[in-house]
C-alpha cells in the first residue's frame, strides 16, 4: 500500500506496522459529517421507506415466515458478492437434502440463513457485542471454504485487499496490522452501544464501514459486515425483523460499493459511501413492501386453494411451511404434520396437484419445490403474480421458474 494513494488530510491514519509495512488505521466513530443538501435528503427518503415497510411488517399476517423468505433471498446475494453462484433454486433444494445441491457454495449460503437466525434470536445466550459476531462468524464459516481461517476469532495476522498476486506493499488495502487490531475494535464495540449523535441509518452505515475498514477476520468479512447492518436493523427498532436484503442493491453494483468504502479510507468521503447505502436501503425497502404484500396475499391464495370442506386440516400447515423453507420432501412433511409416511405423500401429492408445488426427481429421489414463492420472494415473480391475479375467468398462470 502506498502513502501516496491517500489525501494528505488522511496521512494521519497511515501507520508503520511493526514489520515495516504501511497500514490504514480508521478514526473512531462517529465522523465530522455534513448532514445537509442531498445527504439530508436521501436520508429523509430513507427513513420513510424504512418506516412503511416497517408498518406493513408489522401488520401482514405471518411476518416470521415472510422474514424467513427475505433471509434467504439476502444469504444468497450477500454470498454471491463474495464469489458464491448459489441461487435461490439451490438453497431450496439444499435445505430439502443437502446432498441434492451443488453443496460447496450452497454450504456458504445456508450457513449464512443459519448466522442470521442465531443474530436474531430473541432469546440467544449473547448481548449486541463483539463475541456475538464472533458466534456468527464460527456459524458463518462452518465445513466451508474459509475454514482453514480460525472460524470464530478474530486473526493475529495481517490481510489486504487488491487484486490477485500482490503483495503488502502494492495492495489496494491494507487495514490495522495485528497487533493494533484491539485498538480498533474496542472503540467500535463502545459505539454500538454509545448515545447516538447520528440518525440510526446513518450510524448504521458508519459502522459498516468501520467494520469492513477494520476487517478484523482472515474471511468472511464482507458477510458479517453485511450481517452487522441486519442486525442493527432489528436490534436498534427499526424494523420488526430481517425483512430488507441490502445484498440485492449491492450485489450488481458491487463494483461501486467497494469504490465507495475505499474512498472513505482514502479520501475520507463518507459523504459518497453515506449516500450509495442510503439509496440502497430506500430502494430495497419499497422493493421489500412490495415483495412483502405479493408473498402474504401468495400465502392466503395458497391457503384458501387447501381450505375446503373436503381438504384435510393439514394442508395449511404445510403450505405455511413452504414460506419459511421453500422445498419439501416426503421424510419431511411426515416430520412437519406428525402423520404416516403415506398421509403425508398425499398431503404432498396435493399441494402438487393444485399448483403450489412442483416437483423434481433425481434418481429415485423425489423433491417438492415452491417455485413461485422463490421467484415472488426474490422479486422476480411479483409482477407477473399480480397479472395472474388479474387474469380472466379467475384463470392462475404460474410463473415459470428462474433459476
Amino acid at each position: 500500500m502506498l502513502r501516496e494513494q491517500f489525501l494528505s488530510a488522511q496521512w494521519p491514519h497511515v501507520i508503520r506496522a511493526e514489520r515495516n509495512y504501511l497500514a490504514f488505521l480508521p478514526p473512531d466513530l462517529p465522523p465530522q459529517l455534513d448532514l445537509g443538501g442531498s445527504l439530508l435528503s436521501r436520508l429523509s427518503a430513507a427513513d420513510r421507506a424504512v418506516g412503511e415497510l416497517a408498518g406493513v411488517a408489522r401488520t401482514l399476517p405471518g411476518p416470521e415466515l415472510l422474514a424467513a423468505s427475505l433471509i434467504r433471498h439476502e444469504a444468497v446475494l450477500s454470498s454471491q458478492i463474495e464469489g458464491t453462484r448459489a441461487t435461490m433454486f439451490d438453497l431450496a433444494l439444499f435445505e430439502a437434502e443437502p446432498s441434492a445441491a451443488e453443496a460447496a457454495d450452497t454450504s456458504e449460503v445456508f450457513n449464512y440463513v443459519l448466522a442470521t437466525e442465531q443474530l436474531l434470536d430473541p432469546d440467544r445466550r449473547l448481548p449486541l457485542s463483539l463475541p456475538l459476531l464472533l458466534e456468527a462468524h464460527r456459524t458463518l464459516l462452518a465445513g466451508v471454504r474459509g475454514g482453514h481461517a480460525t472460524p470464530g476469532e478474530f486473526r493475529r495476522s495481517q490481510n489486504w485487499i487488491g487484486p490477485p498476486g500482490c503483495t503488502l506493499n502494492d495492495a489496494t488495502y491494507v487495514p490495522p496490522p495485528p497487533e493494533r487490531l484491539w485498538e480498533c475494535l474496542d472503540p467500535l464495540e463502545r459505539y454500538l452501544h454509545a448515545d447516538r449523535e447520528l440518525p440510526p441509518l446513518l450510524a448504521i452505515g458508519c459502522l459498516h464501514y468501520q467494520f469492513e475498514a477494520i476487517h478484523p477476520f482472515l474471511d468472511g468479512n464482507g458477510r458479517v459486515g453485511r450481517l452487522l447492518i441486519t442486525l442493527l436493523l432489528v436490534e436498534w427498532g427499526l424494523l420488526p425483523g430481517a425483512v430488507l436484503d441490502l445484498s440485492a442493491y449491492i450485489e450488481p453494483r458491487r463494483d461501486e460499493y467497494y469504490a465507495r468504502l475505499l474512498a472513505v479510507s482514502t479520501h475520507g468521503d463518507w459523504g459518497g459511501w453515506l449516500r450509495f447505502f442510503l439509496e440502497g436501503v430506500t430502494q430495497q425497502a419499497q422493493d421489500a413492501v412490495s415483495r412483502a404484500r405479493a408473498l402474504s396475499e401468495l400465502r392466503a391464495d395458497y391457503r384458501g386453494r387447501v381450505t375446503t370442506a373436503r381438504a384435510s386440516a393439514l394442508l395449511p400447515r404445510l403450505v405455511d411451511a413452504l414460506f419459511e423453507r421453500q422445498s419439501l420432501t416426503i421424510p419431511r412433511a411426515q416430520e412437519l404434520l406428525g402423520v404416516s409416511a403415506r398421509s403425508a405423500a398425499l398431503a404432498v401429492d396435493r399441494l402438487v396437484e393444485v399448483g403450489i408445488l412442483h416437483e423434481l426427481r433425481r434418481g429415485r429421489r423425489r423433491y417438492f419445490l415452491a417455485n413461485e414463492i422463490i421467484d415472488v420472494a426474490s422479486g422476480r415473480g411479483v409482477d407477473r403474480w399480480r397479472m395472474s391475479r388479474e387474469s380472466p375467468h379467475g384463470q392462475r398462470t404460474l410463473p415459470g421458474f428462474d433459476s
